[in-house]
């Protein structure tokens, strides 16, 4: 499930704003709702089919898509690329497909929809902390607060399962941890070749190229995958999950983003943890302590904090 990472508000508004405006509000909206379902959705393949499994089922089927990208929106199979970029767009794929999402799904597999949600929304952190280590952004006191904050949110959050002794499900969420971080890292590395060569081009490519080290992975897994067990809504959910949450999903943020403006859009995204919160509640029986819903708070208090106290305070400074 690709995972995105808000950029900071854009507080003026647009002089000519676009005509889908609210077309792309409602899609959001939905998109959101959909992505806040896979969680929940995503744990119940995954106890159908282990983690190996369900990797093998999306990276079997994300290629075929990034083909078909290709063909419809560029004419050709394979769109002709400089060595160096496809150098690039494979160091991409490999941290983006084949360590992140490798990461996340074991994450979710061995943690809860709602923590892993939560917990994969402190993304942002980690791209301000990568972007002041390379030199590229110095932190403020207001940012540094919120980075502090949210690593207070993440250790209440984790409290009831660490005290409890559910150390699976603790460990689940250091990995989702350290997933987020994975996906930092490809937001920051990736920026230079999604303006080079547009968004087409990098997500089929580095989709392709994480795509192989992923299969290679689990190919050996395929035998002892219980497909014969699966039921036709079972496939039915295998392929809502990969094509249209992950792969189609994608491609509508970027509209969405293209339409609204990343700025305007990005705030949006912290509607997802209350809503797979809800998701998981409502289907599988998911509970919460207060010290866990108010530790997700605190944790989405300080990611916002970290991530639009700068811009809130050159708008300030501007008034």
């Amino acid at each position: 499930m690709p995972q995105r990472h808000p950029a900071p508000p854009q507080l003026h508004p647009q002089a000519h704003p676009h005509p889908h405006q609210q077309l792309a509000l409602l899609t959001a909206l939905a998109l959101l709702v959909i992505w806040g379902g896979n969680f929940t959705l995503q744990k119940y393949l995954l106890h159908l089919l282990s983690p190996a499994g369900f990797l093998l089922v999306r990276y079997t089927l994300m290629p075929v898509c990034a083909l078909l990208m290709f063909r419809w929106r560029l004419g050709q199979w394979w769109p002709p690329l400089p060595r160096s970029d496809l150098r690039a767009m494979a160091w991409l794929g490999f941290v983006g497909h084949t360590l992140h999402v490798g990461t996340v799904t074991y994450g979710v597999h061995w943690s809860t929809a709602f923590s892993s949600s939560v917990i994969l929304a402190c993304g942002p952190i980690f791209t301000l902390l990568i972007l002041r280590f390379k030199g590229l952004e110095r932190l403020s006191l207001a940012q540094l607060l919120g980075v502090g904050l949210a690593l207070v949110g993440v250790l209440m959050f984790l409290s009831d399962k660490l005290l409890g002794g559910q150390w699976r499900a603790g460990g689940g969420d250091l990995v989702l941890l350290l997933a987020a971080s994975l996906f930092s890292y490809y937001t920051v590395a990736a920026k230079p070749m999604f303006e080079k060569r547009g968004a087409v081009l990098t997500m089929g490519y580095s989709t392709l190229f994480g795509s192989i080290p992923v299969l290679l992975w689990c190919l050996p897994s395929a035998a002892d995958t219980p497909w014969s067990t699966l039921g036709v809504w079972d496939v039915m959910g295998l392929l809502w999950s990969v094509v249209v949450a992950a792969f189609m999903g994608w491609l509508a943020w970027g509209w969405i983003n293209a339409v609204r403006g990343v700025a305007r859009t990005a705030p949006l995204m912290y509607l997802m943890p209350p809503v797979a919160g809800l998701f998981a509640w409502a289907l599988s029986g998911e509970h919460y302590t207060w010290i866990k819903i108010g530790g997700a708070g605190v944790v989405l208090l300080g990611v916002a904090l970290a991530q639009y106290a700068g811009s809130l305070r050159r708008w300030l400074m501007r008034s």
